[in-house]
């Protein structure tokens, strides 16, 4: 079962992503809201039991900011991390983007996956 007291929210320097944790029997699914977020400008990186995600949102037209009437998105850089259990597979992890929605994708190992064990009659 997931323990969220496993998982280490790092601290964001400009803003911090929304993002979702989901587990199964197959692994568990970190879901980041990045709505104006080019994919280009995140960086997913998974070292020492640490899964780190960093990026920037940038305001487009900085040099047009005057004529805003009102900003109230936030922008800039910023930074999460957690601490995964051992129970994840980090040679299988993968990230996808798709429509502002970050995915990223952490299976289990195959012995922590739990399995049906027959009973058998005598």
């Amino acid at each position: 079962m997931f323990d969220d007291r496993l998982y280490r929210a790092g601290e964001s320097v400009g803003w911090t992503p929304a993002c979702d944790i989901y587990e199964d029997e197959e692994g568990v699914t970190l879901r980041f809201d990045l709505a104006g977020v080019e994919p280009k400008d995140v960086d997913v990186r998974f070292e020492n039991g640490v899964l780190t995600l960093r990026g920037e949102r940038k305001l487009e037209r900085e040099e047009k900011r005057e004529n805003y009437h009102r900003v109230e998105m936030s922008y800039g850089t910023f930074t999460r991390s957690f601490t995964l259990p051992s129970t994840v597979d980090a040679e299988k992890i993968r990230a996808e983007s798709k429509n502002g929605i970050l995915t990223v994708a952490l299976p289990k190992k195959a012995e922590a996956k739990p399995r049906a064990i027959q009973v058998k009659v005598s």
